[in-house]
């Protein structure tokens, strides 16, 4: 008897999966090649983009690496240096991959994986917790962990850690101060787990990492024995950067108590004052011009502050303020292609568009104006202990200027402020909170865009006006600033 038997009806569905991971594959594989072709190419653009590790040395890289190029075959691709550790790769000693620009995505998108990055960046994991980031984030935990780790090939407690470990090895390396103490300062839970995580991170004790310093690094941390001589750093950035005009409009907004400006153009130095979540801080950062490559550069800065616990807090303020985290290569390609755009494009490639050091300090000031920002810091900013040249206040909290003049717009801005109803901190959603703007009494559009451009750092965001078209998008931050910077749109519009 025959055990011939008749085909039934194909099975679609099935048929359709398996179709789709097929195409899900070749995708994943032309990405990962077209990755390995910068990493051939050393192209410096893609550093922070994205980690590449080498299976036969168990070392991670950025794509820049100076190093022999490995072949095809040992090599795996990771989204984010912590992924990279967590599948036991350390760092490697030459292109210092934790040293890199953090990836442009985290600014410009606006879904809960870029909220939660940024909210990392800001420390709230070392402050707060796992249980603390859901909360900010409307998730559960466990929701944060899938998502992030599904994405990212690494969870909130990865990425922190990732990040615990690069802020060790900047005072390790630019500091003469105690192991103990960066142990700490660096968000550590005990000195044990500092020694551990440094060993799996970098192969080294803490002691081999400070000794593998850059000769000029390690001569600078023997004058930098304690927190009052400052943290030198060298605030990293991809592709040319535009300082004068970063500078420009720092100058003309400083805020008299808070911040100064001085020197001449090329050669200027911006200082200002922070309050952080353990302390207080002062910043100097220096304009650089004329040094910065295609490849990229950094900034040079300085930061005093009253608990090194603060560092990769105000770190990572700092990288928001200058932009130092756009990748100016996707916003000119794009913005050149406009014919209104392409000249300014041109002439000022790698413009950035600034954001703020402190999000709600950014609203008051967008809201009251400067003249009357300078007033409520004379009255009410909080005295440093220790004033510095002019720098010799904090702003106001919110909840001091709701107390203090609980009347008109400030003083509504300050109370939504003060109560959670508007959030700006780094993992808000823009939409939300620009629409928790909106409902302050005396809050106009144009003012709640430059909030949204400021404080929100959204790199989309534009004014109410017709003449910004949609084909700008999602760079429009970026294109009102090549038309300020050209003279081409009013500072007040």
């Amino acid at each position: 008897m025959s055990d011939f038997r008749q085909p039934g009806p194909p099975d679609w569905r099935r048929l359709d999966s398996v179709t789709e991971t097929v195409q899900r594959t070749a995708q994943r594989t032309a990405h990962e090649d077209s990755r390995y072709e910068a990493v051939r190419s050393r192209d410096a653009r893609f550093d922070g983009a994205f980690f590449f590790a080498v299976r036969t040395t168990g070392i991670y890289c950025r794509p820049s690496c100076p190093a022999v190029t490995p072949k095809r075959r040992n090599v795996r691709f990771f989204a984010t240096a912590a992924a990279a550790q967590c599948s036991g790769f350390r760092a490697c000693r030459r292109c210092r991959p934790d040293a890199v620009p953090g990836s442009a995505d985290w600014n410009v998108r606006a879904d809960v994986v870029g909220r939660a990055m940024r909210l990392i960046g800001d420390g709230v994991v070392d402050r707060e917790g796992v249980a603390g980031l859901a909360v900010r984030l409307g998730y559960s935990a466990r929701q944060v962990q899938r998502q992030l780790t599904a994405e990212l090939g690494a969870g909130p407690v990865a990425l922190a850690r990732a990040q615990r470990a690069h802020t060790a090895r900047v005072l390790l390396q630019t500091t003469g101060l105690p192991v103990t103490e960066i142990a700490f300062a660096s968000g550590f839970a005990s000195v044990r787990q500092f020694n551990d995580t440094i060993r799996a991170v970098y192969a080294a004790t803490p002691s081999d990492v400070r000794a593998a310093a850059p000769a000029a690094d390690r001569a600078a941390s023997r004058r930098t024995a304690t927190p009052s001589a400052g943290v030198p750093l060298r605030l990293a950035h991809r592709g040319p950067y535009q300082a004068g005009p970063v500078f420009d409009l720092l100058q003309r907004e400083a805020v008299a108590g808070i911040e100064e400006v001085s020197g001449l153009p090329g050669h200027r130095r911006y200082r200002r004052t922070l309050r952080l979540p353990y302390g207080t801080g002062i910043v100097a950062v220096e304009e650089r011009t004329g040094a910065q490559g295609n490849g990229g550069g950094w900034l040079a800065a300085r930061l005093h502050l009253t608990d090194l616990r603060d560092l990769t807090t105000s770190v990572q303020r700092l990288r928001r303020l200058f932009d130092l985290d756009a990748d100016p290569y996707a916003v000119d390609e794009r913005l050149g292609a406009d014919s209104r755009l392409a000249p300014l494009v041109a002439a000022r490639p790698g413009l950035r568009s600034p954001g703020t050091a402190d999000p709600d300090e950014l609203a008051v000031r967008a809201l009251a104006g400067r003249a009357a920002a300078e007033r409520l810091v004379q009255r009410y900013g909080k005295a440093l202990d220790a004033p510095c040249g002019t720098l010799t206040h904090l702003f106001p909290e919110p909840a001091v200027l709701a107390d203090a003049e609980p009347d008109g717009p400030v003083g509504a801005l300050a109370a939504a402020l003060a109560d959670g109803t508007v959030r700006l901190d780094p993992g808000a959603d823009r939409d939300d909170a620009e629409r928790a703007l909106l409902a302050v009494p005396g809050m106009d559009a144009g003012t709640a865009a430059v909030v949204r451009t400021r404080a929100l750092g959204d790199p989309d965001a534009a004014p109410p006006d017709p003449t910004v078209p949609d084909s700008w998008r999602p760079w429009r931050s970026y294109a009102v600033n090549h038309l300020r910077a050209a003279g081409d749109w009013e500072q007040d519009r």
